[in-house]
């Protein structure tokens, strides 16, 4: 009498109905791809940039805590704080940007303190810049 072996369980996956989604859903795309037309998109053209009038007005912070206010290389210091953002606002018409230098070695706090104080002030175009060593 011949006897059967049991069957193997199988640990492989049947991939074939797969591949035959894949292929119906690549002749699909085919198909409808050129029914689409690609939008049109209206870039304005520019002849001129627009041009900023107003030079920034720098505000230096050095290492020891100092505050100076300048513009076109010309830096006067100001006492404090208060005196500073008082010298902001004065100089400061029609939304005029404020630069901030602060020296590398000066802690991170004491210009995001200047910042802030700028921002309540009412001036709210404001720029970081970090001064390097030797300058």
């Amino acid at each position: 009498m011949l006897q059967r072996r049991p069957r193997r369980m199988m640990n492989q996956m049947n991939v074939v109905p797969y591949i035959d989604v894949m292929l119906v859903l690549l002749v699909i795309f085919m198909v409808t791809a050129p029914m689409f037309t690609p939008g049109v998109i209206d870039v304005p053209s520019v002849t001129h940039a627009a041009q900023v009038d107003a030079t920034p007005l720098e505000i230096s912070i050095e290492a020891d805590g100092r505050y100076f206010v300048g513009e076109g290389g010309k830096r006067s210091q100001v006492a404090n704080l208060d005196a500073l953002i008082a010298e902001v606002q004065t100089r400061v018409k029609d939304n005029r940007p404020v630069v901030v230098t602060a020296h590398r070695d000066l802690k991170y706090s004491a210009v995001v303190t200047v910042a802030d104080r700028l921002h309540e002030a009412g001036i709210q175009r404001v720029a970081l810049t970090v001064r390097q060593q030797g300058s």
